[in-house]
């Protein structure tokens, strides 16, 4: 009898909801460290060496010790709660990798745009193409060090973003701080999927 329960009880466990997000921004902004940081697993990296081929095409300014490169994607997961797994998806900062990103998008819930004050302007990809998707997504700033700190609100003027897209600050490097920035992409996708009518249905026909 008890083995009977046990095995009626494990068929009605609930298996938690997969949640797909895009880690996004500028190159050398902070993905990598992102997904790195804060996954529970071993981070899968598509990382390869830079070399003297990307001179004049990579705009290393402002990250001249950076010394690898993301050509495909990173991933990770990480649980919030018993109801969720979060499944994260780094894609490439670089302008020739960007045929990779209709892809990495298909299915996700929300995006994180990390933005580098160095190199603000490497925003304005991300939020392009998520603003074009209706993607709801959040702007991270990652406070590098030594980096000249902003108020988030002139962040938000300089991205012309709308009052409803949050900007956080956080340190890319610390799983805590990566992880309030993953909570806020969560429930900004759900208030925004909240928020859209639901379609209206035609009248039946007699």
């Amino acid at each position: 009898m008890d083995s009977g329960r046990s095995n009626r009880d494990v068929g009605r466990v609930k298996l938690p909801t997969a949640i797909k997000i895009l880690i996004a921004g500028g190159f050398g902004a902070g993905k990598t460290t992102m997904v790195g940081s804060v996954s529970e697993t071993r981070p899968l990296r598509t990382e390869e060496l830079l070399t003297d081929r990307g001179v004049g095409v990579d705009d290393l300014s402002g990250v001249e010790a950076k010394k690898t490169t993301t050509v495909a994607m990173d991933f990770g997961r990480i649980s919030i709660g018993d109801a969720h797994v979060l499944y994260l998806f780094g894609t490439p900062g670089q302008e020739r990798f960007w045929f990779v990103w209709d892809e990495l998008a298909l299915g996700a819930m929300g995006a994180v745009v990390i933005a580098d004050t160095r190199r603000l302007a490497d925003c304005f990809p991300s939020v392009d193409y998520f603003e074009r998707r209706g993607t709801p997504f959040v702007v991270a700033v990652n406070c590098f060090e030594g980096a000249k700190r902003y108020d988030l609100e002139e962040i938000r003027m300089a991205l012309d973003l709308g009052p409803n897209i949050p900007v956080v600050l956080c340190d890319a490097r610390q799983k805590d701080s990566s992880k309030r920035v993953l909570v806020a992409l969560v429930e900004h996708a759900m208030e925004a999927r909240a928020a859209k009518p639901l379609p209206t249905q035609a009248p039946a026909t007699r």
